[in-house]
């Protein structure tokens, strides 16, 4: 039997308010609540509450034949436990059927895997502990931000106990071999590598309500097609995709949740490929080859790299700046600068300021607060003032960022303290 694997990233940015010159060492409060709080709650009617329902039903029905995985941000969750507590409510539902793995990722959706090793490490562990304490499972597979993978990046992970991470399989790092296989790290072989299928995870993701598209309209029946007829000697099938996908990027008036509620039945009823975790995989399956990565990939573009984060000099500016402040935070005891570190880093505000055209662009322009590149690096090179200010007042201390366990857990941690392994007790309140 071969392997689908369904994976879903889940993240909502801390959105920050219109910061001007002016507000620089007057005002700390950088985040536009009102955004945030009707964002979340729009896209939970159209998308989270809508699409968790139906898994949890899917996965009843085929009676743990049907498995699904998520990477969620810690910064997604604190605004579920302020703006809609039902929508943790629904994720922990899943987690307590057993058929859906949670994975690792850095806290606040960053890049720092690219600047920092030290803060890396302590933002995947504080998620990591996040997720233990919600959803009763300590993750074993890790996804980095933006699927953002490269040789050294993976030695870092396996350094930090993982026996898995997802990345991009994208065709300049493959070239003629397929993604249709685990594969290894280059400088650790013992860290698996488990890699998109772009082509038919962007047929959901991004060409399915396309009616210029030549397949359109796609079906469960004839998508189901496609993968059985893919080479009998690949082992796996990676769709990895926004969990957005499903009601927001593809309206419910498309199709998607139809799509979806069919298609575990057209799979599972031809007996050639199971549902399966990246955990699962990971076991089952010794690497095919080595996969060489010198130079950082990701999911993005057409490029499959990091411009759309870091290609122009407003973004660069931006990212240098503050990773420059690194050392000192390291060193700093206050919870409100820490929160707002974390929060400073979302790999959403250099998006914002991204400067070329690309094929997903539409998708993330619709979340963009700004009119124009300019405008979101101006508001953040002023909000990152202020900041600064704050960190260079602030008294500080000796412990290193992994020493440090003077950040204040998420109150979405606190208030759960019955929270255990068998998620049922983990009730917001």
């Amino acid at each position: 039997m071969r392997n689908i694997c369904l994976y879903f990233q889940v993240h909502q940015p801390y959105r920050f308010r219109t910061y001007r010159f002016f507000d620089i060492g007057h005002d700390y409060q950088y985040y536009d609540d009102f955004s945030n709080r009707s964002i979340l709650q729009k896209i939970t009617k159209k998308c989270y509450l809508p699409t968790n329902t139906l898994l949890l039903d899917l996965i009843n029905k085929n009676k743990g034949k049907f498995k699904v995985s998520f990477s969620i941000t810690g910064c997604f969750l604190e605004q579920c436990k302020k703006y809609s507590p039902e929508t943790l409510k629904s994720f922990q539902d899943l987690a307590a059927t057993g058929c859906v793995e949670f994975l690792a990722e850095t806290y606040s959706h960053s890049l720092v895997s690219l600047k920092n090793e030290k803060e890396f490490a302590y933002q995947v562990k504080a998620h990591s502990r996040l997720i233990e304490e919600l959803f009763g499972q300590k993750p074993t597979v890790f996804r980095n931000t933006e699927l953002v993978y490269s040789d050294n990046i993976g030695e870092q992970v396996y350094k930090m106990g993982f026996k898995a991470m997802l990345s991009e399989g994208a065709k300049h790092i493959l070239g003629w071999k397929s993604p249709n296989f685990v594969y290894c790290n280059a400088k650790v072989p013992k860290l698996k590598l488990l890699l998109r299928n772009f082509k038919l995870s962007d047929d959901i993701a991004y060409r399915f309500s396309n009616q210029d598209w030549s397949e359109w309209p796609l079906t469960a029946q004839k998508f189901s097609s496609w993968i059985h007829e893919i080479d009998k000697k690949d082992e796996l099938i990676n769709l990895f995709m926004d969990y957005e996908t499903f009601g927001e990027h593809q309206w419910e008036g498309s199709g998607i949740f139809e799509f979806l509620k069919a298609f575990p039945a057209e799979i599972l009823s031809k007996k050639q490929f199971v549902f399966s975790t990246p955990s699962e995989i990971a076991s089952k399956y010794e690497p095919m080859a080595v996969l060489n990565v010198e130079h950082p990939i990701s999911w993005a573009d057409e490029e499959r790299d990091l411009t759309a984060w870091l290609g122009n000099n407003l973004q660069r500016e931006a990212f240098d700046n503050l990773y420059n402040l690194a050392d000192d935070v390291a060193q700093i005891d206050d919870k409100s600068i820490k929160q707002d570190w974390y929060n400073l880093q979302t790999s959403d505000h250099f998006y914002y300021m991204c400067t070329k055209y690309f094929s997903d662009g539409a998708v993330h322009q619709y979340f963009n607060p700004f009119k124009s590149p300019y405008d979101a690096f101006i508001n953040y090179m002023n909000i990152l003032s202020d900041f600064t200010e704050r960190v260079k007042k602030a008294p500080k201390h000796a412990l290193s960022p992994l020493q440090d366990e003077s950040v204040e857990k998420p109150k979405v941690i606190k208030e759960k303290k019955n929270a255990n392994p068998k998620v049922e007790k983990a009730k917001p309140k």
